[in-house]
């Protein structure tokens, strides 16, 4: 099945998401927008919560102590000997323990003018076994490492806001990810409007990205180029040579609708389209959030002129996410892949991950190919507020991939039919600044041994 539109262009880039990021520039016209999915929480993390320490004149410090603790159980030993490269796509079992520790400090605001510089590191202090470190994905290169995330300057005066820098991005296809250890960070700039009632644009480019989980650099904790940090083969890297992305932003909110309209342009890459209509209401009881999606990647420019890597193909997407005053919740999904290449390349790339159907930890990743795949996700969760303490949330997701076995293959070729996927999170958030995330799933994938991970991460925000 695929999906056509009349490509258009909306030239520029940034802001937004569901999910506050803790030091992201999240520039959000309206709460009813697009949210990372598999981090999807009624309770987030937000820096609301924290004041920081004031230095004074609009000065202060704030910070965040974090740790992780990651076990990805693919049955798969990586010990010599043991370690079989035709399970479960050769990935290996990984564990490791992380302190990822988080300064920023914000100035005043003088004329408009103001700046922020926000340093980061992650350590294991050496005391996890490198041999099982393949995919929990902290360092890059095997070491710690400290990086200037945030170093920008920002203007902002009656509705118009302009950024240059080093910051944390929080958009649907480029985004910070700030639900695992360290966020991604990007360097560029961005002019963002807001002078006109209900609407907000704004445009940019996107020159150079740091992130582990999503970046496809040889050391991707360092700044690269937005063409080598993709996932495309690396001789179509190398033909974009220093390439960066431009990326626009069109959103309308009123009342009960919000739409919002992104495009993606990564020069000699692939250009990505995504669309998201949302309708918001309240009920006697309770509230709910109905929306739909559609996203495309094109390949183009000197990609599209050779066979290394091909990108066609297109994501059509629905949801159904409600609340109920009674402390209970619900978010349902479902997306349909069309039949197209270059879903390997794309997909999870640059930080983006809004769709609607995916597990808690696991997803795309683990089948052999996401190309004519339907998946459906649906999730119930509980505030504990009322009969335990204020900000503690539990929840299950049970994600069912229909895979296309004339695509989706273990590394041996055998065809693939399914993939289901159960997980639990448990979630606390303290208005002081505490927060943890426990997070377990169990993925049952076709003709691959059991994949299992357990995820804790937990810290202190001032």
């Amino acid at each position: 099945m695929k999906f056509f539109y009349s490509k258009m262009l909306f030239v520029g880039l940034l802001p937004i998401t569901g999910l506050s990021l803790h030091a992201a520039e999240s520039l959000v016209l309206s709460s009813q927008v697009v949210e990372d999915d598999h981090a999807y929480e009624t309770v987030s993390h937000t820096d609301q919560k924290k004041e920081g320490y004031i230095l004074g004149d609009g000065w202060k410090v704030t910070g965040d102590l974090r740790m992780g603790y990651v076990d990805y159980d693919y049955s798969n030993d990586p010990t010599p000997g043991r370690y079989d490269p035709n399970i479960n796509k050769g990935h290996k079992d990984s564990k490791g323990f992380y302190v990822i520790p988080k300064l920023s400090i914000t100035s005043g605001v003088y004329n408009g003018f103001s700046f922020k510089i926000t340093g980061a590191g992650v350590t294991d202090f050496g005391i996890n076994d490198e041999l099982y470190e393949s995919r929990t994905f902290a360092f890059g290169d095997g070491t710690s490492y400290g990086i200037l995330q945030e170093a920008y300057i920002k203007y902002e005066n009656g509705g118009h806001i302009f950024l240059v820098g080093n910051y944390e991005l929080s958009t649907p296809m480029v985004d910070a990810d700030d639900w695992y250890l360290l966020a991604n960070t990007f360097q560029g700039a961005y002019y963002k409007n807001t002078t006109i009632e209900n609407i907000m644009f704004a445009g940019g480019y996107v020159y150079k990205m740091a992130g582990v989980w999503d970046g496809g650099a040889t050391n991707p904790h360092r700044f690269h180029s937005i063409a080598e940090q993709s996932y495309v083969d690396q001789r179509d890297k190398d033909n974009a040579g220093d390439a960066g992305m431009w990326a626009g932003v069109f959103q309308y909110t009123k009342n009960e609708h919000t739409l919002q309209l992104w495009n993606y342009y990564a020069v000699d890459l692939y250009n990505t389209f995504f669309a998201q209509y949302d309708y918001s209401s309240k009920f006697d009881g309770g509230s709910y959030d109905a929306g739909v999606q559609f996203i495309n990647f094109n390949e183009l420019g000197a990609l599209k002129s050779n066979n290394y890597t091909e990108i066609d193909y297109s994501i059509f997407s629905l949801r159904l996410d409600g609340k109920f005053d009674n402390g209970f919740d619900f978010s349902t999904g479902a997306a349909f892949y069309t039949d197209g290449p270059g879903a390997a390349e794309t997909l999870g790339s640059w930080g983006g991950y809004p769709y609607l159907a995916n597990g808690m930890i696991f997803h795309f990743f683990e089948a052999g190919s996401m190309r004519n795949v339907n998946s459906y996700k649906i999730q119930l969760g509980y505030d504990l507020s009322k009969d335990v303490t204020d900000g503690l949330w539990v929840g299950a997701r049970y994600t069912y991939f229909d895979l296309d076995p004339k695509y989706a293959k273990t590394a041996t070729g055998t065809p693939q039919d399914y993939q289901k996927n159960y997980g639990i999170r448990v979630s606390y958030n303290h208005l002081k600044g505490y927060y943890f995330t426990g997070t377990y799933e169990y993925v049952d994938l076709d003709q691959e041994e059991s994949i299992s991970a357990l995820r804790l991460i937990g810290g202190y925000k001032f």
